[in-house]
Parts: C-alpha cells; structure tokens; sequence
C-alpha cells in the first residue's frame, strides 16, 4: 500500500491531567502501530502540552487543522480532547469521561459497580499527597496514616502510589513498621497512597475486545488453573462490566477469586498495554492472534 492511500491516525497524548501516564501509553501505542502497522496507517503523534498547546509531529497546531492531518485519533489523553475533536468530525477511539471518572477514582468506582453489578471490591482507604503545612511533621504522619489504616481494616495490605510510577511498584505490608515504611515512601515520593486490604486467592486479569471475531463483547480465555465454573463466572462478569461502561473497545478487568469461590474486582483499564511483553500479547497469542490484530480492529470499527 502507497503512501498516497495509507490512512493516516492520530495518537493524541499529554494533557493537564495524567500527563506522565498518558506520555507513556502513547508512546507505546506510537510504537506497535509503526512496529506492525505501519503498511497500512501513517501514524502521527499529536502533543498537548502542559500548557494547552497543541502539536503534530512535533509542530503547534490548532486543533480545527487537524481535519487536513488525521483521518482518525486515538486518544489516550483525558476524554474531554475527544469533545473538541468531535467538533470538527474527527472520528475518534477512547473513553467517555464518566468511566475515565471511576477509573480514576477507587470510591466512586467501588460505590458505582457495588449499587449497578453487585460486584464486590477489596475494602481501602486513599491517603492525599503529603503537604506540610496541613498534615505536620512526616514522623507524624507516618503514624496517624498507619493507624488509620490498621482502624479500618486489618492487614496485610496493598499499597499504591497514586498516580502510577512503575519505578516504585506496588508494595504488600505485612506488619504494621512494613506499612509505616511504605506510606514514608509514597509520602517522600509526593504521591497520593493507596492502601486496600489484600484478598487471598487466585489473581485473574480477562481482556475484553467489543467486536471481535464476531462477538459483540469477545473474551480470551484465562489460564488452566481456574476451573471451569470459575471461568465461565469470570467470563460473565467481564462481560457484564464492559458492557455497562459503554461503547469502549477495550476492558481489562483485574480479579482475584478467592478458595471459596468469591469474585472481587480489583481494578480496571480502558487502554491496552501494547508493549511485546505484556500479558496481553500473551492473551492473543493463546488464541492465534497477534496483538496488532486487536488493534486493526479496533481502529476498522471506528473509521
């Protein structure tokens, strides 16, 4: 296929919100479709910097000319993009802003899928980025957060810094100095923490593709070590959860069953990781696809 008849895509990114996060899931997004798609889609990396300013390739542009560029965006940057986009007809794949919300938000997450789908969620308690003027001392700190947390539930915990850094992890607290040490450490970091209790049993992550092969929601199947019962309950669930979240093109839904056979939801993607390496590549090649298949089809089903 020539230059000339290629469709061209944008990969929006940046923003004033998630801006680090969203950097990084474009760049890899950038990288499959030139990797493995580069035949049959120009690809164009579209900038909005921290500031508002819009770029493509690397030059400022206002967002109107984007319609003589791009004949398609995905956006990975804060849905509200997409509504400026859609004024001028630019033809668009990413999230609505109401599940960018509750994938954002673990409360409002937690109450929204506990009153709609009856889905339970590890209890947690979030802890604002540490400020000085309003919290006291660190050592302090440190202390009355522990407390609070080992108040409300018992550990071990899980911990996480908000937002991501894969630099730092995720961390499990066992005792109560192992959860002092980590809020000391997402406290040093300037990040928002995360503290959930950790739910014993088998981890499940199902990968869902509307429209796929042929299915209105496609599911990959999960690994052997989950009975067939437990399979076709997660398989339900997921379906269920993407369904509800609307027109999305893809969900990752994040379980852990427990020996009893109970489902908690421990989180949720809209964006699929695209790196070789990731547990989705892996997903689509236990089924005989490649990765940039999901991916064709994903773009197909908006142009």
């Amino acid at each position: 296929m020539d230059l000339v008849s290629k469709k061209r895509i944008g990969v929006l990114r940046g923003g004033n919100e998630g801006y680090e996060s969203s950097l990084r899931i474009g760049g890899d997004t950038i990288s499959h479709l030139v990797e493995y798609l580069s035949h049959k889609y120009k690809v164009i990396d579209i900038l909005v910097d921290q500031n508002g300013l819009w770029h493509a390739g690397g030059l400022p542009i206002v967002p109107a000319d984007l319609i003589y560029k791009v004949d398609i965006v995905w956006n990975v940057a804060h849905p509200n993009l997409s509504l400026t986009l859609r004024q001028f007809s630019i033809p668009t794949i990413g999230i609505n802003a109401f599940s960018s919300s509750l994938g954002d938000n673990r409360t409002l997450l937690e109450q929204h899928i506990k009153n709609n789908l009856g889905i339970n969620m590890p209890k947690h308690i979030i802890f604002p980025f540490y400020q000085e003027d309003f919290d006291g001392s660190k050592e302090k700190y440190v202390v009355e957060k522990s407390r609070e947390v080992l108040e409300k539930f018992a550990g071990p915990w899980i911990v996480r810094f908000l937002p991501e850094d894969h630099r730092l992890g995720i961390h499990i607290a066992k005792t109560f100095l192992e959860l002092e040490y980590t809020i000391k450490e997402g406290m040093n970091n300037k990040k928002s923490i995360l503290v959930e209790e950790l739910i014993s049993g088998k981890v499940a992550s199902m990968h869902s593709v509307r429209g796929f092969r042929g299915e209105n929601i496609y599911t990959f199947p999960l690994e052997n070590n989950f009975t067939i019962t437990e399979k076709e309950k997660l398989n339900i669930i997921a379906k269920n959860l993407h369904n509800h979240f609307g027109e999305h093109p893809y969900l990752k839904s994040n379980f852990v069953v427990t020996p009893m056979g109970k489902v908690y939801l421990t989180g949720i993607l809209f964006h699929p990781n695209l790196k070789s390496d990731s547990h989705l590549s892996k997903a689509c090649e236990s089924v005989g696809a490649k990765m940039h298949h999901m991916v064709e089809h994903i773009i197909e089903q908006v142009l």
